[in-house]
């Protein structure tokens, strides 16, 4: 059994990899640490996880997460890089959550995150962790950089039109839309119900700090760097994340899109390539760690529209961090993640 520690247990992408980790059967949760809930058992704050979860919220310690075989960082920007060093020295493998190690230029990402980092120099040791990319090193990996929700479905949709250099790489747009749970569990005004309900806004059009993370990854695909308008959105639904994206073509050949994205993915547990003509709906993923694409183009013009939706709290956080621990594991890549999703 692979022994797990969970940093950051209360919050939306902590409670979810409880979620999916109690019926995992490769897996014993063994630390969930809570400053503010120490002592209490992780089932009174979240009871749909009892009979699942018999463990006690603690405070977070290094020699509780050092008897772990892996530990979780499902905390704000700028706790992981704190403990991170220590756990690996210990031969504890790291799954960061947050963006402390997704960004390898550290002034770059200092700049977006507004702060130094404590430990630059594992930054190049930091495997990014989209499996459908980075498979093999993943496999290999101690230190994990678990992909933001909106880099996820930006770069799955993205990616097999940049790898086979079929669209202007200087041109590209994604207007994406969140549900409220990507602001976290955190009391906030602008997430309140009351606020978001019945209401759509765009926000941080002038640069989002996930910017510099989409723009890395697929730079690395263009073998250039790309030029990128992302303006992300809020939307009144719990859970989603729906990348609408524009590209211009580089060629003529706008039947084979379909076949391309399809041969792309044929091997892929995670991403569904939907029949042409089918729209992905963000309800279609919610709950499961799938990622749905359709791929279209208007009025068979020079601009190609890719849909991509997946749930921002599994195959966006914690999902894809589980996908991850099975392939830096041996598991079986779907192990724990074989949930369908909800409907309606």
């Amino acid at each position: 059994m692979i022994r797990v520690g969970i940093v950051g247990g209360t919050g939306y992408t902590g409670v979810e990899l409880l979620r999916i980790l109690a019926l995992h059967n490769e897996v014993e949760v063994a630390v969930v640490t809570s400053r503010s809930d120490d002592g209490m058992r992780v089932d009174a704050l979240y009871p749909n996880l009892r009979g699942t979860i018999d463990v006690c919220f603690s405070k977070p310690d290094l020699e509780s997460l050092a008897s772990c075989d892996v530990v979780f960082f499902a905390t704000p920007n700028g706790t992981a890089m704190l403990m991170a060093e220590q756990l690996l020295a210990r031969n504890v493998k790291v799954i960061d959550l947050s963006a402390d190690f997704r960004i390898k230029d550290v002034t770059e990402w200092a700049k977006w995150y507004g702060m130094e980092h404590a430990c630059p120099d594992l930054i190049a040791d930091a495997v990014y962790g989209l499996p459908e990319v980075n498979r093999d090193e993943i496999k290999q990996a101690n230190l994990l950089a678990c992909p933001g929700c909106y880099p996820t479905a930006v770069q799955l949709g993205f990616l097999p039109l940049i790898e086979q250099g079929l669209i202007n790489h200087q041109h590209l747009i994604a207007d994406v839309k969140s549900g409220v749970s990507g602001a976290g569990r955190s009391a906030q005004v602008l997430s309140l119900m009351s606020e978001a309900g019945e209401s759509f806004k765009a926000y941080a059009s002038t640069g989002h700090r996930h910017l510099p993370e989409i723009s890395q990854g697929l730079s690395i695909a263009a073998k250039e760097q790309v030029g990128l308008t992302f303006v992300p959105h809020l939307v009144p639904m719990i859970r989603g994340i729906h990348a609408t994206l524009y590209a211009r073509l580089k060629t003529d050949s706008a039947a084979e899109l379909q076949a391309l994205y399809e041969q792309r993915y044929a091997d892929e547990l995670f991403v569904d390539v939907l029949p042409k003509g089918v729209h992905p709906d963000t309800r279609n993923v919610k709950g499961s760690n799938n990622c749905q694409i359709s791929i279209v183009v208007p009025q068979g013009g020079d601009t190609v529209v890719i849909l991509s939706v997946i749930d921002n709290l599994v195959k966006g956080a914690a999902g894809q961090a589980v996908q991850n621990m099975n392939l830096m594991f041996g598991l079986a890549e779907n192990s724990g993640l074989q949930t369908v999703a909800l409907y309606p």
